[in-house]
Parts: structure tokens; C-alpha cells; sequence
């Protein structure tokens, strides 16, 4: 733990390290796939050995060109994206992206998807043999066209089968990042950890539409898109809190964080890391300055660890110990 001099006293740094299914991280704050590329784009602007770990754009076994233009519009609070995964291809990801990567002290998360159980499985094999790869985030908010399209994490049989599958196939910590557009997250949560995930991230965006008045058709080409931002905070933080009370692993949450304080509230609802999104784009610096405010929050209020304050919301509830 580092020491800070003041002309009064010897103050202790406050340690801001997390485990995520025995992945240790150097402090909570993480990047949050999408929104971050491949980290090269950014360490310009940020020092990428600060951060917790780096999630990278989300992967899949062959190149993918994304929804056609246009795909990206701001709206109140937010912006609505239907970029539609694009990305390189985990082959050229390895080749070309991780060597970069892998110069740095700092955990790299792999999101990886498929549209097959098929492809979710060789996907994260590919990526279990790669060197430098710390741990695997499983977007399962795509679709599944083995059954008639319907999206892996809102039917909780199709979410178990795929979720075991991966499970067999890699021994890195597997996070399983869930969909929001659900009925009972805290269920769906239990299901993925009974399914053999060692972690949970939530949430991912929620569907949107806006549509341009004048030519009374939809803004996007895709119709409809993911909504990110401040707008979805309070749904996300709500969501973090009903899945710490129903699951035992840890959990990863996101949605609208742009600054310490917005952190903050995730952790106290019971996030053990939170990632860092939308402001990453208006705001390149935004990680770093999450992680500075959230250790002054800390020595201000006069405590020597983070994990003091996982979990700690209280509501007049049961307590929910800390697993």
C-alpha cells in the first residue's frame, strides 16, 4: 500500500485492488467492450497500466462489417448505437492487436460472441490458446438463428446450454454479460451462475428507437439500437443491486458511468468492478479520473479499502454478506 506525505501526517493510500474470480485487478475500473476499440486506440490519451483491466471490442470468429450507416445518434443523456459488432475477427485480433497489449501491466478481458452455441464454443477456445488473454466476457445478447433467432440471454434454457458449453471449453474466468431487456434479471443472473459462470457483467444497452420526424422514418438504418449513457444509469444500478441479492460471483457493473460519484453507486449496490462506456467518447480521460475520484473519495471518508464499501447499501433489508 503506498504512503502520501502531507505537512500533518503520514496518510496511507487507501488500496483500491478487486478480485474477479481470482483475477486481481489493480483497482475497479475497467473499460467496457465497444467503447474502448483494441486499447491502442486510446493510450494516446490514457495510461493504460492505471486501469483495472481492459475489455476490447467485442469478437467473433470471422471479420464482421456492422449495420450499415447510419448507426450512431445522440439522444437526451445518451446516444443510441446499432454499430452491429463490428470487428477484426479474433484471428487477426490475436495476430495483430494483443501483441500490442500485452507490453502492459494490466489484465486483458476478451468479449467474444457467436450466433451459433457452435461459435460461442470455438470462439472461446480460440481465445483460451491466446497468449495474454486474462479472462473471457461472453456477450450473450445476440441472437441465436439454432432457435429461430432468439436472443441467448432472455430465454434461460438457450442461456444454460451455451454457458455450459463455454464453460467446458476454456479455464479462464468466464464473466457472462448480460442483456437487460428481461423480465427477472435476478433469475436470469442465477441461471447464468448455476450455468458456470465465475462472474457477471451488467448491464448491456437497452433497446431504443428515434425516429426523424420530418421524413417520419427511423433515424438508424437498423431501425432500432442500443441505448448507453446517463439515461440508463438508475435502470442499471437497480439491476446490480437485484443480481448482487441472487447470485454469490462477482459482479461487474456498467451503464452510464461518467464519473467517480456514478462508480461509486454501482459499488455500493454491490458491483465489484464497473466499466467505463459511453464516456469514453466525450470524454477520453474519463477511466483515470474515475479511478483518482474514487480514491479521494475514499481517503475523505476515511477508508483503507475499497472492498468496505462492495456491497454496503443499505436499504433495511436482510444483509446480503459479501461472498
Amino acid at each position: 500500500m503506498g504512503i502520501k506525505r502531507t505537512e500533518d501526517k503520514i496518510q496511507k493510500t487507501p488500496n483500491l485492488s478487486v478480485n474477479i474470480a481470482g483475477l486481481k485487478l489493480k483497482n475497479p475500473v475497467m473499460t467496457a467492450s465497444g467503447t474502448f476499440g483494441y486499447g491502442e486506440e486510446y493510450s494516446e490519451f490514457v495510461d493504460l497500466n492505471k486501469l483495472g483491466a481492459i475489455v476490447v471490442k467485442g469478437l467473433s470468429l470471422i471479420p464482421k462489417d456492422g449495420n450499415p450507416t447510419p448507426r450512431v445518434v445522440e439522444t437526451p443523456a445518451g446516444m443510441l448505437n446499432a454499430i452491429g459488432l463490428q470487428n477484426v475477427g479474433i484471428k487477426a485480433f490475436i495476430k495483430g492487436k494483443l501483441p500490442f497489449l500485452r507490453q502492459f501491466q494490466t489484465p486483458v478481458i476478451a468479449n467474444f460472441f457467436g450466433d451459433s452455441i457452435d461459435e460461442y464454443v470455438r470462439a472461446a477456445g480460440e481465445l483460451s490458446s491466446a497468449d495474454g488473454i486474462h479472462a473471457l466476457e461472453m456477450n450473450i445478447s445476440c441472437p441465436n438463428k439454432q432457435a429461430g433467432w432468439i436472443v441467448f440471454g432472455t430465454d434461460p434454457k438457450i442461456m444454460e446450454q451455451v454457458i455450459a458449453a463455454v464453460r467446458r471449453t476454456t479455464a479462464l474466468p468466464l464473466i457472462v454479460k448480460l442483456s437487460p431487456n428481461v423480465t427477472d434479471i435476478g433469475f436470469m443472473s442465477k441461471v447464468a451462475e448455476n450455468s458456470g459462470a465465475d462472474a457477471i457483467s451488467l448491464i448491456n444497452t437497452i433497446t431504443g428507437m428515434v425516429v426523424n420526424i420530418k421524413e417520419r422514418k427511423p433515424v438508424l438504418a437498423n431501425i432500432t439500437g442500443g441505448l448507453s449513457g446517463p439515461a440508463i444509469r438508475p435502470v442499471a444500478v437497480r439491476m446490480v443491486w437485484e443480481v448482487y441479492k441472487s447470485v454469490r460471483i462477482p459482479i461487474i457493473g456498467m451503464g452510464g458511468i461518467m464519473t467517480a460519484n456514478d462508480a461509486l453507486e454501482f459499488l455500493i449496490a454491490g458491483a465489484r468492478a464497473v466499466a467505463v462506456g459511453t464516456a469514453n467518447f466525450v470524454n477520453p480521460t474519463a477511466t483515470i479520473e474515475i479511478i483518482q475520484g474514487i480514491e479521494r473519495f475514499l481517503a475523505e471518508d476515511g477508508l483503507s479499502d475499497i472492498n468496505e464499501i462492495i456491497g454496503s447499501l443499505i436499504t433495511g433489508d436482510l444483509n446480503h454478506d459479501m461472498p
